[in-house]
């Protein structure tokens, strides 16, 4: 993260405080992994272009395989050109391209027996390439993105799409108008699932109201601020889990 930048933070004033000490996702989840056995882990978001795609792969693939097949990779485009420009040499004004392609050539990797991808941006040619994730092409990809480039990328090449609630006027409306984008690429919409960031008030009325116009998953936050005390993570948790009954 550049300590200097002239990007706006999208929600507006200065940059929060939790952005300067994330821990690592893939560690992360790695830990959660270990402790249970039904838990989906994923990722929300994961900025793949920021980071070297085999490698990057391999860690995916091996979480995978570690946690039996429970990984889902939230990814993005990011906001901060400084932050993107620093750890890639792909073009900020390309960056959507970008994301498809490593999302394509990821899943080649973990496809083929001696994979190779030829894109725009991303070429390799032929490799040996394990461990492979549980299932061919990797963990499933859900695409985080609201304006009207990132729903179409996500409506094209995605596994799932990922909005925000409060980021729409009319959830129920962004939703069907989601599923006739994917229409439109000749996809089936029941195989694209969606997963809603929910930023307004949580109530069993609210995620009924999702579940009912087709939301498939939920994304309750806790708090970016709270990344290092469990004391307060926790107990959160305990309570949003007593609604799952009532769904």
């Amino acid at each position: 993260m550049p300590t200097a930048r002239t990007t706006p933070y999208p929600a507006g004033g200065d940059l929060p405080e939790p952005y300067k000490k994330m821990m690592d996702p893939y560690v992360s989840l790695m830990a959660a992994a270990a402790v249970t056995t039904n838990l989906k882990l994923g990722t929300g978001i994961a900025l793949l272009m920021e980071r070297e795609l085999f490698s990057q792969t391999k860690t995916i693939a091996t979480l995978d395989r570690l946690s039996n097949g429970r990984v889902i990779i939230g990814c993005g485009v990011g906001w901060n050109q400084e932050e993107f420009e620093n750890a890639t040499t792909l073009p900020w004004n390309r960056r959507y391209l970008a994301l498809k392609e490593t999302v394509l050539a990821q899943r080649e990797l973990l496809t083929g027996p001696e994979p190779e991808f030829h894109g725009e941006l991303i070429d390799f040619e032929p490799v040996w390439f394990e461990p492979r994730a549980m299932r061919a092409g990797g963990p499933p990809v859900t695409f985080g993105a609201m304006g009207p480039l990132g729903i179409r990328h996500a409506a094209e090449w995605a596994d799932g799409w990922m909005p925000v609630d409060v980021a729409m006027p009319d959830v129920k409306q962004g939703v069907e108008d989601f599923r006739e984008k994917v229409r439109s690429f000749d996809r089936n919409p029941d195989d694209v699932e969606i997963t809603l960031v929910v930023m307004a008030p949580v109530t069993a009325d609210l995620l009924k109201s999702y579940r009912d116009i087709g939301i498939d998953r939920c994304n309750i936050g806790v708090g970016m601020e709270n990344w290092d005390k469990p004391e307060i993570v926790m107990p959160m948790i305990e309570e949003f889990s007593k609604l799952i009954p009532q769904l």
